[in-house]
């Protein structure tokens, strides 16, 4: 058996310098790629990772290298061009795809490569997909571990659809591989099935049964978003002593996505009160990251995701507006600023208040009080009906009308 009893690897030292630091694994370039519609090129992987090291990610999951020659290949480039991260490939529990792991990651330093193993271990797997028994599955963990220990000073290992499997043989196949020289142990919520309480408990179980003799292993969440709970059930491993997340940008991922990874880290950051833990990442870059893997993958988020949405610091309503106006903290829990945004900003439309249509107003020069203010704020609500928000042109246009019709009655009264 492999010594797990000291760090052996860039994480490893990282975890035990600091118990309360969360380890940070990005998935945006295997798990996220790997969904329809996100297949990036290997330039496109190139200019993810530099973004993601930018971001502070500790760990980037940068392909499945066994997966195909181009992937290989791209992970290669991506582990020779880029410095900082420690850098992964997945892989089955095999020793050919543990040795396509090791030639993709060869550039980077020794201690900034992971190998991440993962074999079903749910009764379906076993049975549908696998047709191994459970003495099998975990001869297979074993011997892939140990393997992988040959070549690697860092593995990972994922029980795949681990909320789906009996607890007592779960937590047989993760100490067993612990005891092969794991050092991260991940208990993936592979489809989406758990919910908090079930994250909580089952972490709390195994990581008491395992943590005794294996003081400095890593447990680690991977959780899909199929029920919508992947965030809340990863926060939830956190609570429960998780140390590792895993999640990709944008919430990307196989079938309803990963955890999105910007809404864990400011979920940390901002609920600090209650999570007492921290992160290496620089959250001034989440939007910037956000957009770039759009623009990389062509796929657009919608206006009110979480954290990076363009709405996520818009106000429209009139009394948001108002209070936003006395103080910020009055609808926002963040400031913009500290996402990448430039900071909040009003959306003129027909449920802004007669406060917000004054200050935009006397930003583009026009102060407006009395009559000239009621005219301009019924043009435009009258204009907002008809076309939804209202921007700096169409309310210019909206103030010189108003305008005029104030000054008709002087005059024809002079006439």
């Amino acid at each position: 058996m492999a010594d797990v009893s000291r760090p052996v690897s860039r994480t490893a030292e990282l975890a035990a310098s600091d118990p309360n630091r969360v380890i940070v694994f990005d998935t945006t370039m295997r798990d996220g790629e790997q969904a329809p519609g996100f297949s990036m090129t290997a330039q496109g992987k190139l200019r993810m990772a530099a973004a993601l090291r930018d971001l502070g990610v500790d760990v980037i999951e940068s392909g499945f290298a066994a997966a195909s020659p181009g992937d290989e290949e791209a992970m290669r480039r991506v582990a020779g061009e880029i410095e900082g991260p420690v850098f992964c490939s997945l892989s089955r529990s095999t020793e050919a795809d543990i040795n396509a792991a090791y030639r993709a990651l060869s550039p980077a330093p020794k201690t900034h490569r992971r190998c991440h193993i993962f074999l079903g271990t749910s009764p379906i797997h076993r049975s549908a997909k696998l047709r191994m028994s459970t003495d099998e599955v975990l001869a297979a963990a074993v011997r892939s571990v140990a393997y992988a220990r040959t070549l690697f000073d860092d593995v990972e290992f994922s029980a795949e659809d681990a909320f789906r499997t009996e607890p007592a043989f779960l937590a047989e196949v993760m100490e067993a591989a612990a005891d092969a020289g794991a050092q991260t142990l991940n208990v993936p919520d592979t489809v989406g099935y758990a919910t908090p309480d079930e994250v909580l408990a089952r972490y709390a179980d195994l990581i008491a049964r395992i943590r005794p003799k294996h003081p400095n292993a890593v447990f680690s969440a991977h959780c899909h978003d199929d029920l919508g709970l992947a965030v809340a059930n990863s926060l939830a491993a956190v609570e429960a002593g998780a140390r590792q997340v895993e999640g990709a940008i944008n919430g990307i991922g196989e079938r309803a996505g990963n955890a999105s990874l910007e809404e864990v880290i400011m979920a940390l950051r901002t609920r600090a009160d209650r999570y007492d833990v921290t992160t290496g990442v620089d959250c001034r870059h989440l939007v910037r990251t956000s957009r770039l893997l759009c623009e990389i993958t062509e796929s657009p988020v919608v206006r009110n995701k979480a954290i990076v949405g363009i709405n996520a610091f818009a106000h429209e309503a009139g009394i948001h507006q108002h209070g936003m106006m006395a103080d910020a903290r009055t609808y926002e829990i963040m400031r913009p600023e500290d996402v990448g945004f430039e900071g909040s900003f009003f959306v003129l439309g027909k449920h802004s208040g007669r406060h917000a249509v004054a200050k935009r107003a006397a930003v583009l020069g026009h102060d407006l009080t009395g009559g000239v203010l009621a005219e301009v704020f019924a043009g435009f609500k009258r204009r907002a009906d008809e076309i939804g928000e209202i921007n700096d042109t169409e309310l210019t246009a909206i103030i010189a009308a108003a305008a005029d019709r104030q000054e008709r009655p002087a005059y024809a009264a002079a006439g």
